[in-house]
């Protein structure tokens, strides 16, 4: 049997080889193996949260090797930030709680909203928590490869996580406390004034 040059991928810390092998009726086979890579980083994408937040001077607080959480004045209420390095994906997960709970009368018109508003994200998502009743955003900075975050990329995550949690925040208050529909709830919030009067 023949086969062909080995072409190799890398594909996070997996390495995809394969090489094509005559087979039947003229058909070529492709035999592909994994390779298990071990890539050592420099340093923790969390180190990485730590140094921004201090150098921005936020209150955190590292709540084990692969999390820190950090809490944000907004506009409208205080956020609570969750940064987790998860290993066996690379990626460095990011989850911002707010102060609303949701009562389980409300939880279905929550969701009508939540799917209004995740239809508009362009990165990132919100998500009810359940059993607690919370209303979170969440979003991922993929790092495979052995790639390391930068002060800017953790910044701007950060960034776009407070900024669309501050633009929904009162459509969600709308939904919970007066009562609105979830159509209604975002109308009011994206209301935009053109001109001048």
């Amino acid at each position: 049997m023949r086969l062909s040059p080995a072409v190799s991928v890398r594909v996070g810390q997996v390495l995809i080889g394969a090489r094509v092998a005559p087979g039947t009726n003229g058909k070529a086979k492709i035999l592909m193996s994994l390779v298990e890579l071990d890539i050592a980083r420099d340093l923790h994408p969390v180190d990485v949260i730590e140094h921004v937040a201090n150098t921005n001077e936020w209150s955190f607080e590292r709540t084990g090797s692969d999390e820190i959480a950090i809490s944000v004045a907004g506009s409208w209420t205080d956020y609570h930030v969750s940064f987790s390095w998860m290993e066996d994906f690379e990626a460095l997960h990011l989850a911002c709680a707010f102060d609303i709970k949701v009562p389980e009368n409300r939880a279905l018109e929550v969701m009508r909203l939540l799917s209004l508003i995740n239809e508009q994200m362009l990165f990132g998502h919100f998500d009810l928590w359940e059993q607690e009743g919370a209303i979170m955003f969440r979003q991922s900075l993929l790092l495979s490869g052995g790639a390391e975050p930068t002060s800017q990329q953790v910044e701007v995550l950060l960034h776009s996580a407070l900024e669309a949690c501050e633009c929904y925040f009162p459509a969600f208050q709308f939904v919970v406390w007066s009562g609105s529909n979830a159509r209604d709830a975002l109308a009011n919030v994206l209301f935009e004034t053109r001109g001048n009067a």
